[in-house]
């Protein structure tokens, strides 16, 4: 049993300290939950529902036109059998390279290990150690109709 969300379109990160804009395509999320066979007692078949979670599936892209530079990035999904959830490799390219100066591999949502041209080897980013930082939001009253929190603030009062 799951559930998939096939994300159209793209966004755009500024970051106004260097006057850059990074042009990116999002994953596919999905909300998995399987159903596991564990053996057969008497005449029965036993199963249990194992718990669910959120699993990010696809490839991205990440361009800077000021810069040149752009990555690729693939968000694995958990094989069938075995595997491993929330992989993740990207390979990130210098402008006109054809190849990658940086490559990574590790969990989205735990550690990311670089491994650089040069043969060097390094942690990327520890998601886990990083600090949790509280999102600023306007007030619902300020808010226009059809922005998200004002939109959808009966659908989260009615969920929660």
């Amino acid at each position: 049993m799951s559930i998939g969300v096939h994300n159209i379109g793209q966004g755009c990160v500024t970051c106004l300290d260097h006057d850059e804009h990074y042009i990116l395509t999002f994953p596919n999320g999905y909300g998995r939950q399987v159903n596991a066979l564990i053996g057969i007692f008497i005449f029965n078949a036993l199963s249990i529902l194992t718990v669910p979670w959120i699993e990010l599936g696809g490839e991205c892209s990440i361009s800077c036109s000021k810069t040149g530079y752009n990555a690729s990035i693939v968000f694995h999904t958990k094989p069938f059998y075995g595997g491993k959830k929330h992989r993740i490799t990207a390979e990130i390219f210098s402008p006109n390279d054809k190849k990658p100066f940086c490559s990574i591999e590790g969990e989205w949502n735990g550690v990311m290990y670089a491994k650089y041209s040069t043969g060097e080897n390094a942690v990327f980013i520890d998601t886990k150690k990083m600090p949790t930082i509280k999102k600023k939001v306007r007030k619902l009253e300020d808010q226009d109709d059809f922005e998200s929190r004002c939109l959808w603030k009966d659908v989260t009062y009615n969920l929660k």
